[in-house]
């Protein structure tokens, strides 16, 4: 046998040299399409494979069901280059004296791609065509023609030497990831268009440009890591195996193993949420099992992003406190737990209510989204202890003590110190939630309230949504005092994502809710943190605003050092573990 076809010797080789643990990102590529066939340019895989991922064509295809099941696979996608863009897409008549070949597969394909791919937050890398169907994807514009748009005196885009060769430089703006990816503000590349894009869509700017002014780059402005380039990167490996557009690809594939490992990890741990004000949105027309424009947390927006449960609170603004003003606030908390469970019933095939913690795990082995359900104002109980145990029977499982204004059981934050902590009938509350196995939950209580209350509960307390006042002086925020005698009840502080609790000025983004993150652990323990959104109560930050992009919150704790067990602490581990030991006390 010819030693160099030795198939056997190659076949022991291989399961000799690879490794068993861990496997590398897997980098779906979009196929062209021509004369009735998918096919694929040898430098767009290649380049893959050197840069340290695995390649996956994917040929162009009109199911939009094998699209979403496609893109549970891959940890990122490039859109790769040919054809011209169909300007209908962009509501334009299209000028067929100035465009080429236009290719339906295509355009009917990876726009759709491109919307499923940035909702689950991936990765991508446009590449010509690729970044021109990320910028009419996403609301942008293309030129159908840029010498026609932009006049004569262009340079020449349409390939004049070899592909693998560099025929003119590229000026990078100094302070984008792509400066950043290549240590350079300019840059010699290869281009062949005739399309380009004009306007950049919402969230992205313009990164590089020619000398002549065609935008040769876009990139996004937030924290999904997202690149469009106008020029061919992939064919200057093909030329002497150059290997200067490395860094690119290697860019996508370190991003695409960071998205790896957030999904592994979404996969086997229980992911929490312990805030939501969805049912704010009832009145409106909320459905569980749509994917809402307005509301941030739906069954779809769930799934993106790895989220296995949300806890629901029926919100009770605080109101006056005669007769008639609490039997309304009583009968708004029932009507609005009633509006959980009537959605919650309606797809029953996806998504469980549930109130106990055993519950959670064999659910999600199944693939069900879990509903949890809690109320924001112990205003919702009247002067009735009674309806504590009422609503715990009932599926609640917290209830925050107050809102914003002091009620019948206690002090607020943005209260007037009526009773200087709890009153009477607050201590009497505290004793009962212990009883019944419902979480006593401190967010928005005064400070004179939140010691009470820890002196008085026989039980861990909780936080279900607040943030660190070192960090942004505001006076429903935690102090360092606070979070620690939590810690010492053995309780848990979740960190919040609205805005006002996490910056004193402008819009929160993703770091300012991960310095509130670290500092929470620093001063609590990595046993006392979790997160409680406060999505559709205005809760959201840049980088991660809605429920589809929490895994943008795992990418940023792996990026920090957190290990996998840390993670699944914060991700509902260590909530959990308090909900189970309040619930194993109670006396029902």
């Amino acid at each position: 046998m010819n030693e160099k076809f030795n198939l056997s010797r190659e076949y022991d080789e291989l399961h000799r040299d690879y490794p068993m643990s861990g496997r590398k990102p897997l980098i779906g590529i979009t196929a062209n399409f021509k004369d009735d066939n998918a096919c694929l340019a040898e430098a767009y895989y290649t380049s893959v494979v050197e840069a340290g991922g695995v390649p996956l064509i994917i040929p162009p295809y009109s199911n939009r069901e094998a699209l979403v099941e496609t893109l549970k696979s891959v940890d990122a996608i490039i859109l790769s280059g040919g054809a011209d863009i169909d300007p209908r897409y962009m509501n334009e008549e299209p000028d067929y004296a100035l465009l080429h070949t236009i290719n339906p597969k295509r355009d009917e394909q990876e726009l759709m791609l491109t919307l499923l791919a940035v909702d689950r937050q991936l990765p991508i890398l446009g590449i010509c065509r690729g970044m021109q169907t990320l910028a009419v994807a996403l609301g942008g514009k293309v030129h159908q023609d840029i010498y026609a748009a932009m006049g004569d005196s262009l340079l020449n885009h349409d390939q004049c030497e070899e592909r693998g060769v560099a025929t003119h430089n590229v000026n990078i703006l100094p302070s984008s990831k792509l400066a950043a990816i290549f240590g350079t503000d300019t840059l010699a590349v290869n281009t062949f268009h005739h399309q380009a894009v004009s306007e950049p869509p919402k969230g992205f700017k313009v990164v590089a440009t020619s000398p002549d002014g065609v935008i040769e780059a876009i990139e996004s402005v937030d924290y999904r890591s997202i690149i469009g380039v106008q020029w061919h990167p992939e064919s200057f490996f093909m030329k002497d195996s150059n290997r200067c557009m490395m860094p690119l690809f290697q860019w996508l594939v370190g991003e695409a193993e960071l998205y790896c490992k957030a999904k592994e990890l979404h996969s086997r741990i229980i992911t929490l949420d312990s805030h939501c004000d969805t049912p704010m949105l009832f009145s409106g027309g909320y459905n569980l099992q749509e994917r809402s424009k307005r509301a941030l947390v739906d069954l779809h927006k769930m799934n993106e992003g790895g989220l296995d449960v949300s806890t629901m609170v029926a919100y009770l603004p605080q109101k006056e406190r005669d007769d008639e003003s609490l039997q309304k606030a009583i009968s708004m908390a029932d009507a609005l737990l009633d509006g959980i469970e009537t959605r919650v019933a309606q797809c029953s095939h996806s998504v469980v209510l549930c109130d106990t913690p055993d519950e959670i795990a064999p659910l999600k082995a199944q693939g069900k989204a879990v509903i949890m359900r809690g109320i924001e104002n112990g205003y919702a109980i009247g002067k009735d202890l009674g309806n504590i145990e009422r609503l715990r029977k009932k599926g609640v499982v917290y209830m925050t003590l107050c809102h914003n204004g002091d009620n019948d059981i206690c002090d607020s934050a943005r209260g007037n110190k009526e009773h200087n902590g709890l009153s009477s009938f607050g201590r009497k509350v505290v004793e009962e939630m212990n009883r019944v196995g419902m979480l006593v939950d401190l967010s928005h209580a005064a400070e004179s309230t939140f010691y009470d209350a820890l002196s008085v509960s026989s039980q861990p307390v909780v936080c279900s949504h607040s943030s660190c006042k070192a960090l942004c002086n505001h006076p429903r925020n935690l102090t360092d005092e606070q979070m620690r005698a939590i810690a010492q009840k053995g309780g848990v502080v979740q960190v919040t994502m609205y805005g006002g609790f996490l910056v004193e000025q402008g819009d929160a983004t993703l770091d300012d809710f991960m310095r509130h993150i670290d500092h929470a652990v620093e001063v609590a323990g990595i046993d006392h943190v979790g997160i409680g959104t406060d999505f559709d109560g205005d809760g959201w930050v840049v980088g991660c605003a809605d429920a589809s992009q929490l895994r943008n919150v795992t990418r940023e704790l792996l990026r920090r050092g957190y290990t996998p067990r840390d993670i699944e602490k914060i991700w509902g581990g260590n909530w959990l573990r308090v909900m189970l030991k309040v619930q194993q006390a109670a006396k029902i």
